[in-house]
């Protein structure tokens, strides 16, 4: 049974991955001076994926409430 349209989150779609493709290691081994060219693909160290973090947008208030705070 399939989830109706309105019901899906937009965003859940979009995950954190925690592995990375074997491609996207090597480039990073590379970045780090740690792999050069010619040397093995197989048993490749691990890579530390980097997080993000999501922030939540603030509201921004209206003028006339901004400056009724100020007072």
């Amino acid at each position: 049974m399939t989830m109706d349209r309105s019901l899906r989150i937009r965003k859940a779609a979009v995950k954190i991955r925690s592995v990375l493709t074997r491609a996207e290691r090597i480039k990073r081994l590379q970045e780090l001076e740690k792999f050069k060219d010619g040397d093995c693909p197989l048993g490749l160290p691990k890579v530390r994926v980097p997080k993000i973090s999501m922030k939540k947008k603030k509201k921004k208030e209206p003028p006339a409430a901004q400056g009724q705070q100020k007072k």
